[in-house]
């Protein structure tokens, strides 16, 4: 059973930093692009930043100079380290993977079951 789990959350006051990991684990074959994205309630998930294998990352255009994507291709994780964060960045962060389990032909989307992300003074 592919899973993944996020871990580096809490509460952090504005201007702060906070470092989020995932790890997967399971029957992994291989794994494509990994990324975060959150979810503030009553609105929808959105993207902060993905990684490819290769090291080519995606964000969201008004989080890309103060947040960070990384993964490690030999660990499988994928990690965002966020700075300068603002009351607007809470959220529920959700660490997602595009996956080839063993013994499956096609690629599936894979999501953590999420992470809280409270800034505030």
């Amino acid at each position: 059973q592919v899973q993944l789990v996020e871990s580096g959350g809490g509460l952090v006051q504005p201007g702060g930093s906070l470092r989020l990991s995932c790890a997967t684990s399971g029957g992994v074959f291989r794994i494509n692009d990994m990324g975060w994205y959150r979810q503030s309630p009553g609105k929808e998930r959105g993207l902060v930043a993905t990684i490819s294998t290769d090291g080519i990352t995606n964000f969201e255009e008004s989080l890309k100079d103060r947040f960070t994507i990384s993964r490690d291709n030999n660990k499988n994780t994928v990690s965002l380290q966020m700075d300068s964060l603002e009351t607007e960045d809470t959220a529920v962060y959700y660490c997602y993977a595009n996956i080839l389990p063993l013994g499956r032909v096609y690629y599936y989307d894979y999501w953590g079951q999420g992470i809280q992300v409270t800034v505030s003074s």
